[in-house]
């Protein structure tokens, strides 16, 4: 239940949070405003009825103007800046009209100017005029002694302005960082259902091909079966572990294991494997990609292509490495398509995660026939290894 109530709070904090201030935390520099309003109950204004009605329209329209800045759809529009016009020339003909105490609606006229304008150019078009406006009247009303609603009202526009401008930035930043978070589980999501895919489809693809061989053995050779339901067994372990190590993020393929597998998958479904393998030592992370292409065209020679050789061959340069794999069977039309008539999901999955390195992926039918897969990584090479290749039954 604790849990339940942090989480619940965290949500209503960010909610408030992504509301932002709104007028209400203008409302309590109203106060200022008193001096005049006693200033008018005391008998001290003429023309009580026309002060108490004008007290009473600059409230209206300051509390009008603070709520409507608050709201950004609304901070801009034309009846925003109307309203704030008409507490401009309200104010300063309060303050002409009654002198001394009315003196304090101009900073109350600075919070609403810098609730409403707290952006560059425009605040430096419209900061300094008001303040000397302001100023040449409270000198002409009170003299010097006055000094300090000058320095109030100025103060009063760009403290505001640059406390709500911070606030709109900070929000801007939060929701891009937001949207960034957002975006990185999207890729990750991505990066699973890739690994998944793969790891599922070539996990299944060999337990079946070795199912039917079991099938085929099991009425003749009962040891022989035996032997490929515990190869079956042993890549259902293999399975259960890579996907373990997937759903964690921690999975990082070996070619050698790989090739090693894929060899034992086609030699089980009737493929003969070549593997050709010249070039500088691998870094692990292009090593890992590597992998992935010899896991999808394995599964592809072995469920659609009806081939009785693939060849993989892995040439390698100081800053390039080139992976081809090549069967002799049906070519395009023996491959299983997607829905919309386009290869498989796994390949173009492979062709995302190679872009995404800086490398290129291509497929199609192979020159002499039959099928073809051929991945170009850029590499990074920590030491010249050569180890030539030799084809393997």
């Amino acid at each position: 239940m604790g849990t339940i109530r942090r989480g619940v709070r965290a949500l209503r904090d960010q909610q408030q949070w992504e509301r932002g201030p709104n007028g209400l935390s203008l409302l309590p520099w109203l106060l200022m405003g008193l001096g005049a309003l006693s200033h008018l109950l005391g008998g001290q204004a003429p023309n009580p009825w026309i002060g108490g009605l004008g007290l009473l329209a600059f409230n209206t329209l300051y509390i009008a103007i603070v709520f409507r800045a608050c709201h950004p759809p609304s901070r801009e529009t034309p009846l925003t800046w109307g309203l704030l016009t008409a507490l401009g020339v309200l104010t300063f003909a309060l303050a002409v009209g009654y002198g001394r105490e009315w003196l304090l609606l101009f900073p109350l006229l600075g919070l609403a100017v810098g609730a409403v304008v707290r952006h560059g150019r425009l605040l430096r078009w419209v900061s300094p005029p008001l303040v000397v406006a302001v100023g040449v009247v409270t000198f002409w009303r009170d003299g010097w002694d006055s000094i300090g609603v000058v320095y109030g009202t100025f103060m009063s526009v760009m403290v505001t302005a640059a406390i709500l401008a911070l606030d709109e930035s900070v929000r801007q930043l939060r929701a891009t960082r937001e949207e960034l978070a957002t975006a990185a589980v999207e890729k990750e999501r991505l990066r699973f259902s890739r690994d998944l895919h793969d790891l599922l489809g070539h996990t299944l693809s060999v337990i079946v091909v070795k199912s039917e061989v079991v099938r085929r053995l099991a009425p003749r050779d009962l040891d022989a079966a035996l032997a490929q339901v515990a190869d079956i067994e042993a890549v259902g372990r293999q399975a259960l572990t890579e996907i373990r190590e997937a759903v964690t993020g921690y999975r990082e393929g070996s070619l050698a294991t790989e090739l090693d597998r894929a060899r034992d998958a086609l030699s089980s479904a009737g493929i003969e494997p070549v593997v050709r393998r010249s070039g500088p030592l691998l870094e692990p992370q292009t090593e890992a990609l590597l992998s992935w292409v010899v896991r999808e065209s394995t599964t592809n020679a072995v469920r659609h292509s009806g081939a009785t050789r693939c060849v993989f061959a892995l040439e390698g340069t100081a800053d390039r490495v080139r992976l081809t794999v090549t069967d002799d069977g049906r070519g395009p039309a023996g491959r299983a398509p997607g829905a919309d008539g386009t290869p498989g999901s796994g390949l173009r999955g492979l062709r995302e995660r190679v872009a995404s390195a800086g490398g290129t992926l291509d497929s199609g039918p192979a020159p002499r026939g039959g099928f073809r897969v051929t991945a170009e990584l850029p590499v990074e090479t920590p030491g010249p290894h050569e180890c030539e290749g030799v084809p393997t039954a």
